[in-house]
C-alpha cells in the first residue's frame, strides 16, 4: 500500500496487524481519487473505520486542508499516527480512538466537512447504522454540500438511503466492492 499522488506521492504506507483492517487496494484508491480529484483540495476529509489511514492520507497528499481519522483499534490507530508522521502530514490531521458513534457526537459543534469516508466491516450494517445517525442527528459538520461516501460489499443494499433522507449520487462498483456517494437532502438539512 502506498501513497499514489500529490505531496506524499509513492511512499509506502504500514497496515495495521492481524485481519480486522483490510486495506482498500492501490488500484480501487486511484480510482476513487480520480473521481474525487477536483472536489478534494482544500476541504476538511473524515475518514471513518480509517484501517491504516490510507484514504484520509491521500486526501491529505492531494490537497485537503485537514483530515480526521477515526478508529477504535489501537494498533490500527497507532498504525496511523505512525503513517501520518512518516509521510510528515501529521500536523493537518488528528486521530480519534474511539467507536464511530462516540466521534460523530464529539465531532458535533465542528466546523464541515467536504467529504465523510466510511470503509467499515463488511456485512455488519454499520454503513446503514451510521447513514441513519448523521441523517437522524443532523450534524453542525455535514451540510448540503458535503460528499458521504461508503465503502461497501456488492451486495451491500443502499436502498433505505432516500427514505432516511440522502439523495444517491452515483455508486461505483468494482469486482467485489463498490463505493457509493450520498449527499443529505436540502430538505433534510
Amino acid at each position: 500500500m502506498r501513497v499514489i499522488a500529490g505531496k506524499a506521492r509513492r511512499l509506502p504506507l504500514k497496515t495495521a496487524p492481524g485481519r480486522d483492517t483490510r486495506p482498500t487496494t492501490d488500484r480501487i484508491k486511484e480510482t476513487l481519487f480520480n473521481m474525487l480529484q477536483s472536489e478534494v483540495g482544500g476541504i476538511r476529509f473524515l475518514d471513518l473505520f480509517s484501517g491504516s489511514g490510507g484514504i484520509g492520507i491521500e486526501a491529505l497528499s492531494r490537497g485537503a486542508e485537514y483530515a480526521c481519522f477515526v478508529e477504535s483499534a489501537r494498533a490500527a490507530a497507532d498504525c496511523i499516527r505512525e503513517n501520518l508522521a512518516f509521510t510528515r502530514l501529521a500536523a493537518q490531521a488528528e486521530v480519534m480512538q474511539c467507536d464511530v458513534m462516540t466521534a460523530l457526537a464529539r465531532l458535533e459543534g465542528q466546523e464541515p466537512f467536504g467529504i465523510i469516508f466510511m470503509d467499515p466491516p463488511y456485512g455488519k450494517g454499520l454503513e446503514r447504522a451510521v447513514l441513519e445517525e448523521i441523517a437522524r442527528r443532523r450534524p453542525s459538520f455535514v451540510t448540503g454540500e458535503t460528499t458521504l461516501i461508503a465503502e461497501a460489499e456488492l451486495r451491500t443494499d443502499f436502498s433505505y438511503a432516500e427514505a432516511v433522507g440522502y439523495e444517491l449520487l452515483r455508486e461505483k462498483t468494482y469486482k467485489t466492492n463498490k463505493h457509493v456517494f450520498l449527499r443529505l437532502r436540502e430538505d433534510k438539512l
